[in-house]
């Protein structure tokens, strides 16, 4: 069986180097699914209430944008939250160890006696610890509250959602746009199925679950709210006509 990496002596001590690096494909497929359902589901609505094809592109532009620039602006928001916190939580150590130092060390003994430390060992890794002040406040952020160091920037975590958001939802709009209104609802339905098992198959990544299977869940969901979207419209179509 192949690894993810390799584990001689030097490829180990290059890629401690490099650090822990962040990872934004999870803002891409979170702006990806949103933007392929949000899209789909109005232009699911609009067909099903049998109105023109303009209106389906005036309506799936205008989501594209405003619920795009919406969805990057929420994300930018939580993702700069994280390193407020991150940063808050390092400047209240630094103040902490400054004020009671003995009281950190004892936190710092605590936290490695849970992990079955003891004696001698236990003692020399406190010390070792708490030799340098870095180091001590990196391990009370990760250790004592469980936060990670590793964050994303929040703008480029912005622009991959946003990206991601208008790249996707763009497919249900792009057959309106260049075929006839008979031939654009079945070509805009296989197109978008189509992005949503992919979308799904890049996010079992994250997860134990096989491609194909996370593939198919997306694709249910994307497909079950455009189903949902169109059987409002179809119910309400002629509603306020004459």
């Amino acid at each position: 069986m192949a690894l993810e990496h390799r584990h001689e002596p030097d490829a180990i001590a290059a890629r401690l180097a490099e650090g822990a690096k962040p990872n934004y494909l999870r803002d891409w497929v979170y702006g990806g699914i949103d933007g392929a359902v949000t899209t789909f589901a109005i232009v699911a609505g609009v067909v099903g209430a049998a109105l023109s094809a303009n209106i389906v592109i005036i309506l799936g532009l205008a989501n594209l944008i405003a619920d795009g620039i919406s969805m990057a602006a929420g994300n930018y928001s939580a993702t700069k939250t994280e390193h407020d916190e991150l940063e808050r939580t390092r400047e209240m150590e630094h103040r902490h160890i400054a004020i009671d130092p003995d009281g950190e060390r004892e936190e710092v003994r605590q936290i490695f006696m849970a992990k079955g430390f003891e004696g001698e060992t236990l003692d020399k890794a406190v010390e070792a610890i708490t030799a340098d002040r870095e180091r001590w406040i990196s391990t009370m952020v990760t250790e004592e509250f469980g936060l990670s160091e590793t964050v994303r920037r929040p703008m480029t975590a912005a622009l991959a959602t946003l990206a991601a958001f208008v790249a996707c939802g763009s497919v249900p709009l792009i057959p309106f746009i260049l075929l006839a209104p008979a031939a654009a609802s079945p070509v805009a339905l296989v197109l978008t199925t189509g992005v949503f098992f992919l979308i799904g198959s890049m996010k079992s990544r994250w997860s134990l679950q096989r491609w194909w299977v996370s593939g198919l869940e997306t694709m249910v969901i994307g497909c079950g709210a455009a189903a949902i979207a169109f059987g409002i419209g179809y119910a309400l179509r002629g509603f306020g006509a004459g």
